[in-house]
C-alpha cells in the first residue's frame, strides 16, 4: 500500500524542496515538479507551457494495489457494471472486479504483433454495452508488407470467456517494418462514432506521413463502428486528403480524453528526447510534428530545422523536457476526490508516476507526480463507477487511488 503525504505537508509551501509558494490563478503552487535540466535549450511560446509551479493535493488518499497477476495490460474500459475490461499486450484481455479479482484470459482476438511497443492496444466499449456486449480495439497487425495500427471489434460472449465474430474494421496503412509507435487508444464520441489514435512508426522514413493528408500514419482518425470515415469529418469530400482523418502531425498519441463538462478532445503524445506534449484537439488542425518540435533527437541532433513554432501549426496545450513518457490518461469526473474535480491524470512510463493536471481556461495550472515512490511504468488510468481511479503498470498491478 502506498498513501500520500498530504497530511504533513504544510498548506502553502512546497514540503519537499522547501520552496516558496506563490499564487497563481487561485491556486497555490510551489516550485515545478521537474528539476531536472532539459535537453532542449528551446522556450515555451507561452508562460506556463511547461514546468509550471508544483500542486500538492491536500485530502488524505491512498493507492492500494488490488491485484499483481495481469500480463502487460495496455488499456481499461470501465464495464457498466463496474467491473474493468483489460487488454493484456501479449493478445488476450482480463476482466478485473472492483476489489481485484481477475478473471481468466479471453481469447477469439484477432492475432497481434507482441514486439517493441506493439500487440493488443486500447479498448473501448460500445455505448449499448449492456445490450449488445460490443467491443472495440487497437492492435498491432501482421502483414506481408509490414505491421499496421488495426481496429477490430467483437461481441463478448455471455460466459466472458472469449470474444465472438471478430472483426477488423479499419486498418492505418501504409503498413511498415518496425514494432514501434503503434498509438492506439480509442473512444467513442458522443455522436456514436471511433475516434482512434495512430503513431508515425517512427524511423525518419516514415515521418513525413504524419504531415501527409494521404497516409493513415501520425493521425486521429474518426470513423463509424463499421470502419468508414465518420460524417462530418474535416477532410471529408477531398481529393488529396483521406476522409477518415480528423486531425494530423502527430508523433505517438497513446491517450485521448475527453473533457467531462466542456466535451472538447484531448490527447498527449510521445516527443523524441524532450517535447512530451498534451495537446487540445480541433478537427482538422496540424499539430506539428516533425515540422515543429520542443524535443531533439535521441542522439543529441536536431529535428529537421530546429524550430518550436509555425503559422498554420498548433501549438501543445503544455509539454515535457525532459520527457515523462505519457500514455493513457482521463479527466477526473469522479465523487470520491471533489480536490480533483475535472483534473487531467495522466499514466507515465519514464520517472513512473501518476501525473495530476490542473487545467483552467484550457491551461495547466499546476502539477503533480503521485506515487513515485511505487517504481512501477504506469499504462493507462481510468474512473470507476465507485469514482476512484485505477491505474495499470506494465509490471501487471492495478491500483484503487481514492480517498483515505
Amino acid at each position: 500500500m502506498a498513501c500520500n503525504d498530504s497530511q504533513t505537508t504544510v498548506k502553502g509551501s512546497n514540503a519537499e524542496s522547501g520552496a516558496e509558494s506563490v499564487k497563481a490563478d487561485g491556486d497555490t503552487l510551489g516550485s515545478p515538479v521537474e528539476t531536472g535540466s532539459p535537453n532542449a535549450s528551446y522556450k515555451p511560446a507561452f508562460a506556463g507551457q511547461t514546468r509550471i509551479g508544483r500542486v500538492t493535493t491536500q485530502t488524505p488518499y491512498e493507492a492500494v494495489v488490488i491485484t499483481s497477476d495481469l500480463k502487460q495490460p495496455w488499456g481499461i474500459a470501465v464495464m457498466p457494471d463496474g467491473r474493468f475490461l483489460i487488454t493484456q499486450k501479449g493478445g488476450t484481455m482480463r476482466i478485473v472486479t472492483a476489489e481485484g479479482k481477475a478473471g481468466s484470459p479471453i481469447t477469439g482476438l484477432p492475432e497481434v504483433n507482441s514486439r517493441g511497443q506493439g500487440g493488443l492496444l486500447g479498448l473501448t466499449l460500445d455505448p449499448s454495452f449492456a445490450s449488445n456486449r460490443m467491443v472495440y480495439w487497437v492492435f498491432s497487425e501482421n502483414t506481408q508488407n509490414g505491421t499496421l495500427t488495426s481496429v477490430a471489434k467483437g461481441r463478448l460472449a455471455n460466459d466472458e470467456q472469449r470474444i465472438e465474430n471478430a472483426t477488423v474494421i479499419y486498418r492505418a496503412t501504409p503498413a511498415y517494418n518496425s514494432n514501434l509507435h503503434y498509438g492506439g487508444r480509442i473512444l467513442f464520441d458522443k455522436t456514436g462514432n471511433l475516434v482512434v489514435s495512430t503513431g508515425e512508426r517512427s524511423d525518419r522514413e516514415t515521418r513525413p506521413q504524419a504531415q501527409s493528408l494521404n497516409s493513415g500514419l501520425g493521425k486521429i482518425i474518426r470513423i463509424n463502428t463499421n470502419g468508414q470515415p465518420a460524417s462530418g469529418n474535416p477532410f471529408a469530400g477531398q481529393s488529396n486528403a483521406r476522409p477518415e482523418i480528423y486531425s494530423y502531425g502527430h508523433r505517438n498519441v497513446q491517450g485521448l480524453a475527453w473533457h467531462p463538462e466542456t466535451g472538447d478532445l484531448w490527447e498527449n503524445e510521445f516527443g523524441p528526447r524532450g517535447g512530451d506534449e498534451v495537446n487540445l484537439i480541433q478537427p482538422g488542425k496540424n499539430y506539428g510534428w516533425p515540422t515543429i518540435t520542443y524535443g531533439i533527437e535521441y542522439s543529441g541532433g536536431k529535428v529537421g530545422e530546429a524550430i518550436t513554432k509555425q503559422e498554420g501549426l498548433e501549438q501543445p496545450v503544455y509539454y515535457w523536457d525532459p520527457v515523462v513518457s505519457p500514455s493513457g490518461m482521463t479527466f477526473y469526473n469522479g465523487g470520491n476526490m471533489p480536490e480533483w474535480k475535472n483534473n487531467l491524470f495522466i499514466a507515465a512510463l519514464q520517472k513512473p508516476h501518476l501525473i495530476r493536471l490542473v487545467i483552467k481556461n484550457n491551461k495547466v495550472t499546476g502539477e503533480e507526480r503521485l506515487l513515485e515512490k511505487e517504481d512501477q511504468r504506469f499504462r493507462d488510468v481510468a474512473v470507476g463507477k465507485n469514482g476512484m481511479l485505477y491505474a495499470v503498470t506494465d509490471a501487471g498491478r492495478m491500483y484503487r487511488i481514492g480517498k483515505k
